[in-house]
């Protein structure tokens, strides 16, 4: 009963994050149910995982492995790879689809949206970390980031070098390795943000974020949207007119 009331609330929340035509937003004719359906299968497969036997016997293979004792730093880093990729790609020679700008909105957007719906997540839950540190282990915030990133490196560059644009995760299935292996999560955990950063980094990379702000036929103001990340989550912005 347990695991079904958590498949009710991810997909509730997904559908109200990722279901939703807003007007504001400009949406790409590829964009469709299809799209998410790998991200569904990844976030199905972690609540099903959840609190199951098999679940931890992922997590005790993996602790023989790399030693019960194992730390390491590389899964705060790897996340933030592909953004770098994001940016490098045209000093590459690959031709980005977006310029700069479009790209910074994308990826505070995006990463935004997925923290707020991991945080929401790991409240709701509660699970306790495996290494006991707290109730805040599902879903994974760093393989969730790690995935929306590679995401939206993927759709950069696809379409002029698809192993340049894949490579991104490369990075983010190396964090979750990492953070089962530092035993600060379950496979289900990885495997649940991993879905919503594959689905929050497929959904910007297919709609252009509020950009401008229209004030009058005359006069335009452009608005900045960013991401608050302090003692709350949210999102903030900068409206600078254009006299």
């Amino acid at each position: 009963m347990k695991k079904k009331s958590i498949l009710l609330v991810l997909t509730l929340m997904l559908t109200q994050m990722y279901g939703q035509k807003i007007d504001t937003l400009t949406t790409s004719k590829k964009l469709s149910y299809k799209s998410f359906i790998i991200p569904s299968a990844f976030i199905a497969t972690g609540a099903i995982l959840l609190n199951s036997e098999f679940n931890k016997d992922i997590q005790t293979k993996t602790n023989n492995i790399f030693g019960s004792g194992f730390r390491s730093q590389a899964d705060n880093i790897f996340p933030l790879v592909p953004i770098g990729q994001i940016y490098a790609g045209k000093y590459l020679g690959f031709k980005p689809k977006n310029d700069v700008r479009n790209q910074t909105v994308n990826i505070l957007i995006a990463n935004t949206a997925t923290l707020i719906v991991v945080e929401v997540t790991k409240h709701l839950v509660k699970k306790d970390r495996p290494d006991q540190s707290n109730n805040l282990s599902f879903p994974s915030g760093h393989t969730a980031i790690a995935f929306t990133n590679a995401s939206l490196l993927f759709y950069e560059y696809r379409d002029v070098n698809f192993w340049y644009a894949s490579s991104g995760f490369l990075f983010a299935g190396a964090t979750a390795a990492f953070r089962i292996a530092n035993d600060k999560h379950y496979a289900s955990d990885v495997l649940t943000g991993a879905g919503i950063g594959l689905a929050s980094g497929i959904l910007f990379s297919h709609i252009s974020p509020l950009q401008s702000l229209r004030i009058s036929k005359n006069k335009k103001a452009t608005a900045l949207i960013y991401p608050q990340l302090g003692n709350q989550i949210g999102l903030g912005a900068i409206i600078q007119p254009n006299f």
